[in-house]
């Protein structure tokens, strides 16, 4: 029987804000030494009051905003209570029926994603399990770090578009600089809501499952995958899929079960007595508004508009947001090239910006491997990498001269023309003097000549090699090749 499975996400996002969300000990990802940034407050210790972060509901706001969400005029936190050895107080500060960002979506390959709310809560401590023991060890540095939660409606359909969801997630939070949401680092946790239900009976839901422990784009993916084939075998062996919580193993590559899922009254959830209620004023929120900053869509389209170049290309500058930045900086001094020499036709000009995309997508990309344009060891100017751009355009240096030159401008830094003098690398173009090379090459390989009289093009190509040869990659390859035709058919 064929299924139709039935997503939901909740995503966990830890808030990069300077210190916790209820005390003043610092929100520190990188350190290492355990329990080293806590107090008593985040550990819970009796009398202890906390007192509320305004910059993590600033992020978790400005969130909402970029993910179209309405922002309520009025929220609140809650006491979620539960027992767990991460958790210090006994009960989790979050928020329930009241939360700060409601009834948003995300668009998806055209398709709207519905979010059903956002919310900021406190992260637990994390467990540490040694290996071979008995025991495990508490770190409570992570305790009352800020943590947002976002949570889908059921309206994904498939392991790809879940990926997808979360990749755009991903990159929104990154440009709107509330979080650096490392999955590997736990600073952004996927978990997902599963269910299959005969396509027969489209409008019925199946029992739903939840998968945790997924910590990259791949488990996201692989785990859904292996969960509509898991609940499809139940079903197809006339059996009930149970609701429950499920681990992911990435060394297997499958679910495990973990306990029965836990519904909202088991948590006793109640309004937190020891922090205010907030009211949210459409001043503050205009605030957040104006605050926003060109986000990843907006950009795609953008630059789809402004620059005709390949989708491929545009989702480069997309990821890499400052490669993206450097491309603009780039493309604005080619402009002000082209029209220093006049030539404002649009054709040129999309010509000229293409070839810019083409070589930092492909060689300069290559040259950075992982190290961003921020860093202070890149050394290429926007001024320098546009006149290198135009240098090819106007077809003084060949292909292989460009890779050349591009390594020496990142090692670095000088300028194309510098390089171009102090190498002695400028290309020839000039036809009579080709000539005079190429009738030199042509009577030292007669044979060659020969041959390609004969018809066959090897012999062609292996002239060419002989001219570029005898001018160390000089010559123009179009200009040796029309060159080399003529001479051939005259010999």
């Amino acid at each position: 029987m064929d299924y139709k499975p039935t997503i939901g996400l909740e995503i966990h996002v830890e808030l990069k804000t300077k210190t916790k969300m209820f005390c003043d000990c610092l929100n520190d990802a990188k350190e290492a030494k355990p329990n080293s940034n806590v107090c008593p407050i985040c550990m819970g210790h009796p009398g202890t009051l906390p007192v509320i972060n305004k910059d993590a509901i600033k992020k978790v706001i400005k969130t909402g905003l970029a993910l179209n969400c309405k922002i309520p005029d009025f929220s609140k936190f809650d006491r979620k209570n539960y027992f767990y050895p991460d958790l210090p107080k006994g009960y989790q500060i979050s928020q329930y029926d009241k939360p700060f960002c409601i009834n948003g979506y995300l668009e998806i390959d055209g398709k709207k994603i519905h979010i059903r709310r956002v919310h900021l809560e406190e992260d637990t401590g994390r467990l540490i399990h040694p290996e071979r023991e008995n025991y495990s060890l508490v770190d409570f540095n992570r305790a009352g770090v800020p943590l947002m939660e976002l949570v889908t409606e059921p309206d994904i359909s498939s392991s790809k578009e879940a990926r997808k969801f979360a990749e755009e997630l991903q990159m929104i939070l990154r440009y709107l600089n509330v979080s650096d949401a490392e999955m590997e680092k736990g600073q952004m946790r996927v978990e997902v809501n599963i269910s299959l239900a005969p396509k027969s009976k489209s409008k019925k839901l199946g029992t739903k499952v939840e998968i945790k422990n997924l910590n990259s784009f791949k488990s996201v993916e692989r785990g859904i995958e292996y969960e509509i084939k898991r609940q499809a075998d139940i079903l197809d062996s006339k059996k009930k899929v149970i609701q429950e919580t499920r681990g992911w193993s990435d060394l297997k590559g499958e679910t495990f079960s973990q306990r029965e899922k836990e519904e909202a009254h088991d948590y006793r959830y109640f309004s937190e007595p020891d922090l205010p209620p907030l009211n949210i004023s459409k001043d503050f929120i205009k605030m957040m508004q104006i605050d926003l900053v060109e986000l990843p869509q907006a950009k795609r389209d953008r630059f789809k508009k402004e620059y005709g170049i390949d989708d491929s290309a545009i989702e480069v500058f997309i990821k890499n947001r400052e490669l993206g930045e450097y491309f603009e900086k780039t493309i604005s001094e080619l402009i002000c090239w082209l029209s220093d020499i006049g030539e404002k036709r649009k054709e040129q000009c999309m010509r000229l910006i293409k070839t810019c995309a083409n070589y930092m997508v492909t060689d300069l990309l290559g040259l950075l491997e992982g190290a961003g344009i921020d860093d202070e060891n890149f050394l290429i100017t926007p001024e320098n990498f546009a006149e290198y751009i135009t240098l090819i355009y106007q077809g003084k240096i060949s292909s292989k001269m460009a890779k050349q030159i591009l390594a020496e401008m990142f090692a670095t830094g000088a300028d194309p023309s510098h390089i171009i003098e102090e190498q002695d690398l400028v290309q020839i173009n000039d036809s009579a003097e080709l000539e005079k090379v190429i009738k030199e090459v042509l009577s030292k390989n007669q044979k060659a000549v020969e041959d390609y009289k004969k018809g066959k093009e090897n012999a062609f190509q292996f002239l060419i090699g002989q001219i570029m040869a005898a001018t160390k990659g000089k010559a123009n390859p179009d200009t040796a090749k029309e060159v080399l035709k003529k001479l051939l058919t005259q010999a």
